[in-house]
């Protein structure tokens, strides 16, 4: 395997071929998928690698007093020998990063092989193919955590547990001084804390960020700005709290931390800094001057670190393991977030080069993350891409529900909120052979509403009254993503056919827990609301672009814009990433036009954003991309489309224009001239109640519902892995 090492007598950085670690008892073997170069401690070592050996003892004077007595106690020739031998010899990089658990050691349940783990610890988690990682020092990452942001564990530990140190508390002011990768760690931890933070830095550019994620001000230590912000905020009292998050040889930091503080304040320092500490300055404030050692309790601990020996936490109630676990927990929800902060990602192959460039001046970064390739077959033990079963699809021998309705179809609503009344109903209301006969809000009002503007014979919050009326033929679930599994499954078992907006599950166990429903009820009446494979446009452009005769690529790219503040797609925790909870959308179009189910999904997310770029594997060879991003202007297309096959193109313009070039020319359907944009929620309703009502096929299979669920969620675990994931059972 590959692994970043140094050599600090004559600073010579490699990529270098080292034996895989053996996995120990108490610990776990992980391939790392991303690993965090610690901008500040590690250019630093770097740095000073690179020194005259002058240079290296003026640095570190504390190594130059152990020489000094090893002088007086082994002698000149055998302290020169040991010295160099160990100047001499490569020595490793990295402490924080994120990976999947190859192999368990003996004594270790709390973890299986297929974890995915953050792990810390410079002797541990290195820029490395494969780490042994002692149980104190791994925790499992939470669901929705991607190991890019998982990577960041460890340097998030060093600046909760110096937030620690300061006891911050609810409505008080802090002053942070170094706005690097720690200073906006700790600015963000203070933000969610109800700490009003105000950031020191000479670089503008990491002032802004800072202020960007929720710093009431930043500047300069030099200006006026900064001085004016704390008077501002504390009333002329001063900060409570002073983080010394920067590094060098100025002795400014102090200084101003002294000025700036609050009678009988807090200095915690937690970069490596100059310490000089104005004795009168801080003599007549009665500052309280604290130093937060590493990522927390147990730290330097070989009994806690190496032989897993916890602390009680009666005693000790924030550990070492405990801080990474609750960084972690803060990102899963939402407290923090990490993805601002990285400025660069590099594949791990280039880690020599990206050293170079960071310390050359050539990247500028707060961040930067080395992205690892999948195991080759030369390393053992072996990585094992992640594979995700499609479930199997019940074929149930009779249909509920599927028999010829002589009357109108009567339709009952869970739901009524803004796409329900704006996209649906609009379409039903006065349809010939629809009634609508029943609409299930939470709130009273909101049915009395919704009954009001379309005409349901009837209002109701109680749902169980709905299910169980023989006079309601099918259920709109249209509730918020969280509910949409169990709802559909409860009104499968009821015997009603099924209309469920995206997404059909937002876990695995429950689509398991819908098809089970179908299988126990023999009930497999269901659609879900992939209306873009019904838009007219398309479905004419598709017929035009004729029958394929060999493998296409598909790329279709998703303007998704920013949302809200407040929107509830936001709330992860509870209603899924907003991909999972729209994306089946866009697989199902690609799977339709491709006519076929993928059997393989790979996710990435680029640098310094929200966006995802996923890409579909299909059985005879084709690739659908779908580039989901965030971060485009609102003025350009929502989706566009090009499907490419046999010296052919088929292009889609936000559903008002589409055309089919065949090599000799383009043909327009329709039209040139934009048309009305329809995205097929008419017709797909038109669709839906056809079937309900003469007991005919559902508008699609229920094997393909389920494939694009599995598709959709797949993307998660390609995320967290950074490799493909194959979909094991796909048709």
């Amino acid at each position: 395997m590959k692994q970043v090492v140094q050599n600090y007598k004559s600073g010579e950085l490699a990529l270098l071929d080292v034996p895989v670690p053996g996995c120990k008892p108490g610990g776990v073997l992980v391939r790392s998928a991303f690993s965090l170069i610690s901008t500040g401690t590690e250019l630093m070592k770097v740095s000073e690698a690179g020194m005259s050996m002058l240079g290296k003892a003026r640095s570190r004077p504390d190594q130059v007093a152990k020489v000094v007595q090893s002088v007086a106690a082994n002698g000149v020739p055998a302290t020169y020998r040991k010295v160099m031998g160990k100047l001499d010899s490569y020595t490793p990089l990295g402490y924080s990063l994120c990976g999947v658990v190859e192999q368990v050691g003996a004594g270790i349940d709390d973890v299986k092989a297929g974890d995915l783990v953050a792990c810390a610890g410079n002797e541990h988690a290195l820029h490395a193919e494969l780490n042994w990682v002692p149980k104190n020092l791994y925790v499992p990452v939470p669901d929705g955590v991607a190991a890019r942001h998982a990577a960041f564990g460890t340097v998030g530990s060093i600046a909760l547990q110096g937030v620690r140190q300061g006891e911050s508390r609810l409505g008080e002011v802090a002053l942070v001084i170094g706005l690097g990768l720690i200073g906006q760690l700790v600015t963000q931890l203070l933000n969610a804390s109800g700490v009003r933070v105000v950031g020191v830095d000479p670089d503008p550019a990491r002032c802004e960020l800072a202020e960007r994620l929720g710093a009431a001000a930043c500047g300069d230590p030099g200006s006026a700005s900064v001085e004016s912000a704390v008077a501002e905020l504390t009333g002329g009292m001063g900060v409570d709290q002073v983080y010394l998050a920067a590094g060098g040889s100025s002795n400014q930091p102090v200084e101003l931390a002294a000025r700036l503080c609050r009678d009988r304040g807090r200095v915690i320092d937690i970069g490596k800094c100059r310490l000089d500490l104005p004795w009168n300055a801080y003599y007549e404030k009665e500052l309280d001057v604290r130093f937060s050692r590493s990522y927390g309790p147990g730290r330097y601990d070989p009994e806690y670190e190496l032989q897993g020996r916890d602390y009680p936490i009666g005693y000790v109630r924030w550990t070492e393991r405990r801080n990474l676990a609750c960084f972690l927990d803060l990102i899963a929800r939402g407290s923090v977030d990490v993805e601002p902060l990285v400025s660069h990602v590099a594949d791990f192959e280039d880690a020599v080069e990206t050293y170079r460039r960071l310390e050359e001046g050539e990247i500028k970064a707060v961040a930067v993350l080395f992205r690892y390739t999948p195991a080759s077959d030369d390393d053992a033990p072996a990585a094992e891409a992640p594979e995700v079963t499609v479930p199997e699809v019940p074929r149930p021998s009779g249909r509920t529900g599927a028999a010829r309705r002589s009357g109108p179809v009567r339709l009952a609503f869970v739901g009524a909120g803004n796409y329900a009344s704006s996209m649906l109903l609009p379409h039903l209301t006065g349809r010939d052979g629809v009634e609508l006969s029943t609409v299930v809000t939470t709130t009273a009002l909101s049915a009395a509403n919704a009954q009001r503007k379309f005409g349901f014979g009837k209002a109701t919050t109680d749902l169980d009254a709905v299910l169980g009326d023989p006079a309601v033929d099918a259920v709109f679930v249209v509730t918020r993503h969280s509910s949409h599994a169990e709802l559909t499954r409860r009104a499968l078992l009821a015997g009603k056919a099924v209309f469920v907006e995206k997404p059909l599950a937002l876990t695995e166990e429950e689509l398991g827990g819908v098809l089970a429903a179908v299988e126990e009820s023999g009930n497999d009446r269901i659609q879900v609301g992939f209306n873009r494979r019904f838009a007219p446009l398309l479905r004419e452009a598709k017929e035009r672009f004729g029958v394929r005769g060999g493998p296409a690529s598909l790329r279709y790219l998703v303007n998704a814009g920013r949302l809200e503040h407040g929107s509830w797609y936001l709330r992860q925790d509870t209603e899924g990433s907003r991909f999972a909870g729209e994306g089946g959308h866009f697989v199902d179009t690609a799977s339709w036009l491709l006519d076929a189910d993928p059997v393989s999904v790979y996710a990435a997310a680029p640098a310094g954003g929200e966006d995802l770029q996923i890409v579909l594997g299909y059985p005879d060879g084709s690739t659908a991309t779908i580039s989901y991003v965030t971060s485009g202007p609102a003025s350009f297309p929502k989706e566009t489309l090009d499907l490419i096959a046999d010296n052919k193109v088929l292009r889609l313009d936000d559903f008002v224009r589409a055309a089919v070039h065949d090599g000799r020319r383009r043909q327009w359907v329709g039209s040139r001239l934009p048309k009305a944009r329809d995205k097929g929620q008419n017709a797909e309703l038109a669709a839906f109640v056809k079937a309900v009502r003469t007991g005919g096929p559902m508008p699609v299979p229920l094997e393909s519902l389920a494939a694009t669920t599995t598709a959709t969620l797949a993307v998660r675990t390609a995320l967290a892995s950074g490799v493909p994931v194959t979909l094991a059972g796909a048709r």
